[in-house]
């Protein structure tokens, strides 16, 4: 044992943070991790443990889980060297912010790159990412998946972590049919990134442990296809890395962390939504590729609805159910649900919170730009419930849901519910077919 180990944080949100400590700090003997905090991104993480099994030889009593509210009592209780910032899409403004933060209480202040934590694998991999969630990166890597099929490549997807349960039993996740989300007892944030998969016939793997999920996909598949949460960069180091950029927040590309790294190293950029957004976003996101990315692959694109019955939405007063993370750090304030409506006639667009109980009015509180849209929050069992009463209160004629997992497999609702989701198409070459193509006659 080192005397002289250096004592470190890592702030987190139950995702880089365990990656980090797993591929850099994990049996180093040069550092001690005293404790991991949880930022309020994600509600529920905070004041459990890392455990044991999961943490090596060096933490043989697992490693606390603090709110990152106590982060400089904790640096100056432990006498802490260093803070490791290990979360994404939060704007420059606010990483400095907590890096103040750290500085004041007297510890270094860390940002960890991909050399430092990416994985290589024995397999070409392909990675899909996004300057912000809700970009429009989950249609993407399923336009990927779809080129991939027919061009005849087994391949599976490995998505983001999003572990919100028993750490140690999520270690290693596999999906293979919907009943595995029920095994897993999967969150709607989770089934909402797995579940599309899953019904196109695709595996994808998550949890923990990033190594171990590699080594298991590698067994059995040809390509693995990294499907990214929200702006971070990829856990495994990308044979190809297309990045996807929103033109509805223009000029994000350059002001988020660590969407802008992925923004200026990205192989291909999308310029996805160029069907809703006016001219000069998109003018702006163009401008920005020329000055920070000038010789990246350029596709253009537009998120196309599609609906299971949009004749249904007409002369209706409608509830609108959207994705949670793009609506609530994402900070949008309308997604597919909201273009939906407009464009098929809905009578009206009840405001929900009125009818919000519990976690989901603390919502509204929490992120005051959300207006006429339910965010689809369900971290846990009772917040699910809190979602399910919400909906069942609201004076609407019909449910528009427009998250990309089935919300009838999890909640009773007492309203019908037409389902909407975006896919890609794109409007100029070279598209991804093309791109994807190119990589195969050069990786396989």
């Amino acid at each position: 044992m080192n005397p002289k180990r250096r004592k470190v944080i890592i702030m987190g949100a139950a995702g880089r943070d365990f990656h980090n400590f797993n591929t850099f700090f994990r049996d180093n003997e040069d550092y001690e991790v005293v404790a991991f905090t949880a930022s309020a991104q994600i509600p529920n993480i905070a004041n459990r443990a890392y455990p044991k099994e999961l943490a090596g030889k060096l933490y043989p009593e697992g490693i606390p889980i603090y709110p990152e509210t106590e982060i400089g009592d904790l640096i100056k209780k432990n006498r802490v060297h260093l803070a490791v910032f290990s979360y994404s899409d939060v704007s420059f403004d606010y990483v400095m912010d907590r890096g103040s933060s750290v500085l004041a209480a007297g510890a270094d202040f860390w940002l960890m790159g991909p050399r430092s934590t990416q994985i290589k694998s024995k397999r070409p991999i392909i990675a899909v990412c996004a300057v912000r969630t809700g970009a429009g990166k989950s249609q993407t890597t399923r336009r990927v998946c779809e080129v991939l099929k027919e061009k005849k490549k087994t391949f599976c997807v490995v998505r983001h972590p999003m572990p919100y349960g028993d750490l140690f039993k999520q270690e290693v996740q596999r999906f293979r049919k919907l009943e595995d989300l029920d095994k897993y007892q999967c969150t709607i944030e989770e089934r909402e990134e797995y579940e599309p998969h899953i019904m196109r016939g695709t595996t994808v793997f998550a949890g923990v442990d990033y190594g171990k999920i590699l080594n298991e996909a590698e067994k059995d598949f040809e390509i693995v296809v990294w499907d990214g949460g929200n702006n971070d960069f990829p856990f495994y180091k990308a044979d190809l890395l297309i990045v996807v950029c929103d033109p509805l927040r223009a000029g994000h590309e350059t002001s988020y962390h660590p969407g802008s790294a992925l923004f200026r190293c990205a192989n291909v950029l999308v310029i996805n939504k160029m069907d809703s957004a006016t001219s000069e976003s998109v003018a702006i996101v163009k401008n920005n590729i020329q000055k920070y990315n000038p010789t990246t692959i350029v596709i253009e694109a537009h998120s196309a609805l599609s609906l299971s019955d949009e004749t249904s939405i007409r002369g209706k007063r409608v509830l609108i159910v959207e994705d949670g993370p793009t609506l609530t750090h994402g900070e949008m304030k309308f997604g597919a649900g909201t273009v939906a409506a407009q464009r098929f006639g809905a009578q009206e667009i009840i405001e929900p919170m009125p009818f919000a109980v519990g976690s989901i009015l603390d919502a509204y509180e929490q992120y005051p730009h959300l207006k006429r849209v339910l965010p689809a929050l369900g971290y846990g069992t009772e917040q699910i419930k809190e979602l399910e009463e919400t909906i069942n209160q609201a004076s609407a004629d019909l449910v528009i849901a427009a998250t990309p997992v089935n919300l009838t497999r999890i909640l009773k609702v007492n309203k019908p519910m037409v389902n909407v989701e975006y896919r890609l198409k794109e409007i100029s070459r070279p598209d991804i077919e093309d791109v994807v193509t190119e990589f195969l006659n050069k990786k396989t």
